[in-house]
């Protein structure tokens, strides 16, 4: 695989209309457009490096979903953060879907984001545009969630099951737990028959999955957190699995800025990175403080989630519990419900890109297919922002991790 950026030409990915890969073939239609409209600048982002400026003038416009994944954004603007780095903000701009946020960050709508740790490479290789992950935004802060009859994974054979998006951590684990019990992932229109060991996927909206396990149309749902705390506050649901059970200290979002903002404007996007990866480092060590921040009853208004659903995920106290109901079958791994750390490890990227390979993706997987590992770890990752971040804070151990930037990958499903 040469060293340089791997140019890659699918553009027609999804673009027939019956695929489904939660993208409507009207939205994929107009991300495309905007992708070849953009793609000769980007593809000369290097020669830009010559008029980098501070970009004082360019304002902090952060698209989020309203998940606890968005919570360093969330937390960087509400503290001003972004501000004390010397940069301007606007008022961040929340989006339904993860289609919704790819369209408006690919459109120069909002300008750092949040991404599914897949989908960053779904947009950058199979979009062909040019999305840089410059941190981790936060780890595991996913689980399964089940109706109260379902009592173990087996349980979900002939069953349907709710995922966010075909190119998303929850995707990847879910299958991981299917195949480990015996049963294989199938998308089917949702009155088809299924047989005992088939798992009908469906591609749904967060926001949407607690009614849809409520009125059981769905038997389960694996998603970022609060959702899954909120069928349990709701009485309508329970936790199965915690997807950082399955895969430890997995990033699931990534900080996310276009690749022409690097180029042009290296120093705002280190002050970009400065100001996540120290709300990153507050948000870890004030947990309830944060549940208030991002609450409905906040000042903010970030989300539309109340504060026992919030605070049932950023706190610790009832992980112990979980470990006695069996529901967390790796205590030793000692995580929380969601963490935060920013560094950006290749081996991650790596075993990532061979797992989605091995993923049931819906649509034209043939980008995926040619994707290198060790390529897509130094070509889609540009960690020089997050470590010199690090060094104003006091490195990984103030995270409470070891003061180094490899590790190896634990997947125990």
């Amino acid at each position: 695989m040469p060293q340089e950026r791997q140019t890659l030409n699918y553009q027609h990915i999804c673009a027939s209309s019956s695929c489904d890969c939660g993208i409507s073939r009207r939205d994929w239609l107009r991300i495309t457009a905007m992708t070849g409209a953009a793609a000769a600048p980007l593809l000369r982002a290097g020669d830009a490096a010559a008029r980098a400026s501070k970009g004082d003038d360019v304002p902090v416009r952060i698209g989020y979903l309203p998940i606890t994944d968005a919570t360093p954004l969330l937390v960087a603007h509400s503290r001003q953060l972004f501000e004390a780095e010397g940069l301007r903000t606007e008022k961040p701009r929340l989006f339904r879907t993860w289609a919704q946020i790819i369209e408006a960050f690919v459109a120069g709508q909002v300008n750092v984001v949040h991404l599914l740790s897949p989908t960053t490479m779904f947009v950058r290789y199979g979009s062909q545009y040019g999305a840089k992950v410059v941190a981790w935004n936060h780890m595991n802060g996913s689980a399964i969630a089940v109706a109260k009859h379902i009592n173990s994974v087996k349980d979900l054979g002939g069953q349907q099951v709710a995922i966010p998006f075909w190119y998303s951590i929850h995707n990847i684990v879910l299958q991981q737990l299917l195949r480990a019990n015996g049963l294989k992932a199938v998308s089917k229109p949702r009155s088809g028959a299924l047989a005992k060991d088939e798992v009908n996927l469906v591609v749904m909206p967060p926001a949407e999955m607690v009614s849809a396990l409520a009125s059981k149309s769905v038997a389960g749902y694996i998603v970022a957190e609060p959702f899954v705390a909120a069928a349990e506050v709701n009485g309508v649901g329970k936790v199965l699995r915690f997807v950082g059970d399955v895969w430890q200290n997995h990033a699931c979002c990534l900080l996310t800025l276009s690749e022409r903002d690097i180029a042009e404007r290296p120093e705002w996007a280190q002050r970009v990175t400065n100001a996540v990866v120290k709300a990153q480092l507050w948000t870890r060590n004030n947990q309830l403080d944060t549940a208030k921040l991002l609450a409905s009853s906040g000042p903010g208004k970030y989300t539309p989630h109340g504060l026992p659903a919030l605070s049932k995920v950023l706190a610790t106290s009832e992980m112990a519990q979980y470990e006695r109901d069996g529901v967390i079958q790796h205590p030793e791994w000692k995580q929380r419900r969601i963490d935060f750390q920013p560094y950006p490890y290749a081996s991650y990227t790596e075993e990532l890109v061979k797992a989605l390979q091995n993923t049931y993706v819906e649509g034209n997987t043939a980008f995926l297919e040619k994707l290198d590992p060790s390529f897509v770890a130094r070509d889609l990752v540009d960690d020089r922002f997050v470590k010199q971040a690090l060094q104003q804070v006091g490195g990984l151990k103030a995270f409470g991790y070891a003061e180094s930037f490899t590790r190896q990958e634990v997947i125990a499903p």
